[in-house]
């Protein structure tokens, strides 16, 4: 049983203050090398109970093992002990508190940052990329234009919030800024923030993501797991996957989510036996595949029609006790769908543990619709009925009237057409990047 050392504080000796100094320093520690998140907050808490004195570090260490948890009642009791201590205007810990609930609860750290009487750069950064993971980029460009001073870490975050949330000609333009004005170099997190909207954008976005290639190679950037991921992501999405494959070979190291880019990027392109050879190299390295991985590999083989080698990678997904996500469900009801297999996919969808959405559904009716199950497609119609949004799923609407008119069901197709008509339903037109004015 560790002793309470609020009894030191009265009238501590030299020995004692020694001592003392020694026990908050291995209370902070402690909490620190903790084997888990877990174990962290226990001995916080045993702190607590044993009325152990607090110094900033055991608390700094302690509020970053309540953001691993994402448990708002965990950060507000923590926050509650703070206010007790007084620790509430030590301007690191309030910034550490900021960052817990940013990740929480954003409407709690907006709270706090207003009530902060001191602010830093970290925290001033904090908001900025809370606000642009809530898509208010306004709000992150008032945090950006009220900083007394900004650092590198601030322009990452405010070109990242743009080029996350689709305002690229806006993140391009800050990025410009940023090189002519603050004179600042960017680093690796910058050109990533770059990088990953290139992604989105197309040739232009490609011939930028060159540039960007090749001011890394002018200014001998080793080509780690980060840098090496961020681009050939970027190269594989644009349809480069030549280059893709280039950049991974100069890679340095290579971690789980540089092998997920290149398999998906196979996948996207249609490229399903490559992707299994990837897959299987990744394997060989000893790199355990995760959720996004098992993705890929599944869509791969739909887009291929691999039957055989779509339910030995779906077992081996159930069998590596991932959490198994929506998307790996239907990557399975696709395939099955696709090989005419419709029986077996619509066993996945009944003993799915998820609730099946529309994508799924739809991918079911359309398997129906090619392979003329039509019994089939008339078990779930009415299911489906009940959870498309007229406002954005006319397509599925218009795939049920074509199943029943393809069935000799007119009466049922006038149905759905009529229930189209009540409820305003309109089909998505089709949309380009193309400028009229340039056509």
């Amino acid at each position: 049983m560790l002793l309470n050392l609020s009894h030191l504080l009265k009238h501590p000796t030299i020995n004692q203050f020694d001592w003392l100094i020694s026990r908050f320093n291995s209370w902070s520690l402690a909490i620190r090398n903790a084997s888990s998140p877990y174990k962290a907050l226990h001995i916080y808490t045993r702190m607590q109970r044993q009325s152990v004195p607090f110094d900033s570090f055991s608390i700094l260490f302690a509020l970053k093992s309540c953001t691993h948890f994402q448990n708002i009642r965990i950060i507000r009791h923590v926050h509650a002990n703070l206010l007790k201590l007084g620790f509430n205007t030590h301007l690191y810990v309030a910034t550490s508190l900021l960052h817990a609930y940013v990740v929480s609860s954003f409407g709690d750290a907006c709270d706090l940052f207003d009530e902060m009487p001191q602010r830093n750069t970290v925290s001033y950064n904090t908001m900025i990329t809370g606000f642009s993971r809530s898509e208010d980029v306004e709000k992150a460009w008032s945090i950006f234009e009220q900083m007394p001073l900004r650092d590198l870490a601030s322009w990452s975050a405010m070109i990242a919030g743009y080029m996350n949330n689709g305002r690229w000609e806006k993140g391009l333009e800050l990025f410009r800024e940023m090189l002519m004005n603050d004179g600042m170099k960017p680093d690796q997190v910058t050109l990533g923030s770059i990088l990953a909207g290139c992604a989105r954008m197309g040739s232009v976005g490609l011939a930028l993501g060159k540039s960007i290639h090749g001011f890394s190679m002018k200014n001998g950037w080793e080509m780690n797991a980060e840098l090496g991921t961020v681009l050939l992501d970027m190269y594989a999405k644009c349809g480069v996957l030549k280059k893709a494959c280039l950049v991974f070979d100069m890679m340095t190291e290579r971690n789980v989510m540089s092998w997920t880019a290149l398999i998906c990027g196979a996948a996207q392109h249609g490229c399903g036996k490559e992707a299994i050879s990837v897959f299987q190299k990744m394997k060989e390295t000893g790199v355990r595949p995760n959720e996004l991985t098992f993705t890929g590999i599944l869509s791969a083989c739909a887009q291929e029609g691999l039957v055989e080698e779509g339910r030995r990678f779906f077992k081996m997904s159930i069998e590596s006790g991932l959490k198994l996500r929506i998307q790996h469900y239907g990557c399975m009801v696709h395939l099955f769908g696709k090989a005419g297999l419709v029986g077996e996919a619509y066993d996945v969808i009944k003993t799915m543990p998820l609730k099946p959405n529309v994508a799924i559904w739809s991918s079911f009716l359309l398997a129906c619709k090619v392979h003329r199950q039509f019994e089939m497609a008339e078990r779930v119609i009415d299911q489906v009925l009940r959870i498309v949004r007229p406002e954005i799923d006319g397509g599925v609407y218009i795939l049920i009237c074509d199943l029943y008119a393809l069935s000799d069901k007119w009466d049922e197709s006038e149905r759905v057409r009529k229930l189209m008509f009540n409820q305003n339903v309109r089909k998505g037109r089709g949309s380009s990047f193309i400028n009229s004015s340039t056509a």
